[in-house]
């Protein structure tokens, strides 16, 4: 399994190498990110990316890769001095999985890879409901395809994150119906996954975004959570 770590601190860069690569797993590094985008990124599984680099951000990578369909679902940790709520908010909101704050804690940082990568695996694996569902799901001008877990948005490709995904393909198999936040984070997030108080609100905020006039059709519910309306 491919991990890519992408740090302009070359000492990070190789302790983080040195580590996952003692876990088993395939590291690359790079040293900004002007040098990942040089490379492969839809080989990698999971992305460990510096926020503070000069030139571009980590935040703007991660832009960058989630309006690529190819890379879009690729999770993402984030790994960087800035550890207010605000930040992390930033993170979660341009799609990224976690965030690790510096100074680094290798105990840490294999627990969060092997949680983020176990997320990623079970998402894309199929089980017993998934199999007795359609394959596809349409609603208008959206279409998501179950098995191959992507999305489409009047014929051109609707680069998803998982959770956008999962949100989508509940809200549209269970149409005018009001799900709690408490239900969503049931449902689409892993028992493991550290989640702040608005990360559901941040999902849906981008995810209402991305599907442009149809985002009008996912409601709140004051008190009780969200909805999408047919």
């Amino acid at each position: 399994m491919k991990i890519l770590v992408v740090d302009d601190e070359q000492d990070i860069c190789e302790i983080l190498q040195y580590n996952l690569e003692n876990e088993g797993y395939e590291v690359d590094v790079a040293n900004s990110a002007e040098e990942a985008l040089q490379l492969p990124l839809a080989d990698y599984a999971l992305i460990l990316l510096d926020v503070m680099m000069a030139e571009m951000s980590g935040f703007q990578m991660a832009r960058w890769l989630k309006d690529v369909p190819d890379t879009a679902a690729i999770p993402i940790i984030f790994i960087t001095a800035l550890d207010d709520e605000d930040n992390m908010v930033k993170g979660l909101n341009i799609g990224g999985d976690d965030y690790i704050a510096k100074p680094l804690s290798m105990k840490e940082v294999k627990a969060r890879v092997k949680a983020v990568l176990r997320r990623s695996a079970s998402t894309n694996k199929p089980n017993e409901s998934s199999k007795e569902q359609a394959d596809t799901i349409l609603y208008e001008g959206i279409t998501l395809c179950l098995d191959s877990k992507t999305a489409t948005l009047d014929g051109n490709d609707l680069p998803l994150t998982r959770l956008e995904f999962e949100l989508l393909s509940l809200l549209l198999q269970n149409p005018n119906r009001v799900f709690p936040r408490e239900e969503l984070l049931k449902r689409c997030w892993p028992q493991d996954a550290y989640v702040l108080d608005r990360t559901v609100d941040v999902n849906i905020t981008r995810l209402r975004k991305k599907l442009g006039s149809y985002g009008n059709q996912i409601k709140t519910r004051i008190g009780y959570g969200y909805i999408f309306e047919k």
